[in-house]
């Protein structure tokens, strides 16, 4: 089972780097549908796997040519960072209050699943819709706050919302999108796992599949960014359209697994 859990990071954080959904949105649902672990380790797992993956991804991108939009994505980074242990708060808060580790589950799938149809008619509909050029640095922090509250209670890293959102507010196209998504990704990440070390609230894991999943992470990271330099955003679109079906169709099936 540690291998297959490894073969999916290595999937989704290849992927997860050329598109700039980070990973996780694949990685989370999953491995919820294998029903193999509980809903607050497969986040956790998930979360450390998305924070390895851009790590390597940011310092493997440089030199392709798509640079960073550090006067926006440094405060939509800031407020993501904040949203991230925002966003972890809640979920402890939900999960002690539902007792259900099902019923936690099944709000996740469901609020992952109108996230990703949104996005997928976003997307679908793009060329028809004007898109912005958001400015103020308050404004981007506000945005970047509900990114990293949203990713974090997912535990998704960033999932599609990202991509949506730096295309529409930010016109930015697909390669800027997925390349500043994951610096986005990075922040959320990165204090949602520190605060959750900080608060005592890991849940029960084997250091091995850990281990293992991070490792999918890092290399799928590295092969990402190799992949994107050579292809074009177009062909990124098309990678992003064929994930969203896929994130669809297991969170519907999550839904009905977890409240059967």
């Amino acid at each position: 089972m540690s291998f297959l859990f490894f073969l999916i990071s290595l999937f989704s954080s290849t992927i997860g780097a050329i598109s700039g959904i980070g990973g996780g949105v694949i990685i989370k649902p999953v491995l919820d549908a294998t029903g193999t672990l509980g809903v607050s380790t497969i986040s956790w797992l998930s979360g450390c796997t998305v924070f390895s993956m851009a790590i390597v991804s940011l310092i493997k991108g440089r030199g392709s040519g798509v640079q960073l939009k550090m006067r926006t994505s440094t405060p939509l980074a800031v407020g993501a960072a904040i949203g991230g242990v925002a966003g972890k708060g809640i979920f402890d808060l939900v999960r002690a209050r539902f007792g259900s580790e099902n019923l936690l589950g099944a709000t996740q799938a469901i609020l992952l699943l109108l996230i990703t149809v949104g996005v997928f008619f976003y997307i679908r509909f793009k060329g028809r819709l004007s898109t912005r050029r958001v400015e103020s640095l308050s404004a981007c922090f506000i945005i970047g706050l509900l990114l990293g509250l949203l990713s974090a209670f997912l535990g998704i890293g960033g999932g599609p919302i990202n991509i949506a959102v730096l295309s529409y507010f930010f016109s930015m196209d697909s390669k800027e999108a997925a390349r500043n998504s994951l610096y986005i990704i990075l922040f959320s990440q990165a204090t949602s796992f520190f605060s959750t070390l900080l608060k005592a609230n890991v849940p029960p894991f084997d250091p091995l599949m850990l281990a293992l999943m991070i490792a999918g992470g890092v290399i799928g990271g590295t092969a990402g960014s190799v992949i994107s330099k050579r292809i074009s955003a177009r062909r990124v679109d098309t990678v992003f359209s064929a994930l969203l079906f896929i994130i669809i169709g297991v969170n519907i099936y999550n839904i009905v697994r977890f409240l059967a």
